[in-house]
């Protein structure tokens, strides 16, 4: 964790096509401040596994910056009180990535004032990256902003 270079690609997802898939991780998501980005985040996987962020993003479609650190769940639960605009809900799973198997798709099905949202992230290496469309994959909006789970906790999906 720390400091990193966050390169992704974010597409809707067609919901008829997907495969079968895998149990979800839960994650809640709240934002303490918009400009740089900074999130807090709870997440429970598979296996009760319980963790919690702290989450700094600059600015960028493709690419930003990104600090990202570990927290108790209590101080994640407190800060999440504080956070503006309503909270991100969703249920996250992992998809291969077609030639890439060290990569993987992120999966975000949407719950609450997002509820009806899907959309699949894939982080890569570099913006380059030629790789496999699945046939479940949309449209690219990666340059959408409404689709930034930041903006998506100000101006929720149902009121679009």
């Amino acid at each position: 964790m720390g400091y990193m270079k966050e390169i992704e690609r974010k597409f809707l997802v067609d919901t008829d096509k997907l495969p079968v898939l895998p149990e979800p991780m839960r994650l809640q998501q709240g934002y303490l401040a918009l400009g740089p980005t900074v999130r807090v985040r709870t997440q429970e996987g598979p296996g009760a596994m319980q963790k919690a962020y702290l989450t700094i993003k600059g600015s960028g479609a493709i690419a930003r910056d990104e600090f990202e650190y570990e927290i108790p769940q209590y101080e994640a639960l407190q800060l999440l009180d504080l956070a503006h605009g309503s909270v991100v809900s969703k249920k996250r799973y992992h998809l291969p990535v077609g030639g890439h198997p060290e990569l993987k798709w992120e999966l975000d099905i949407f719950e609450g004032d997002n509820a009806g949202l899907v959309v699949a992230e894939l982080e890569m290496p570099n913006p380059d990256l030629e790789f496999e469309h699945p046939v479940w994959l949309g449209q690219d909006v990666t340059s959408d902003g409404r689709y930034k789970n930041a903006a998506l906790s100000q101006n929720p999906y149902k009121n679009w």
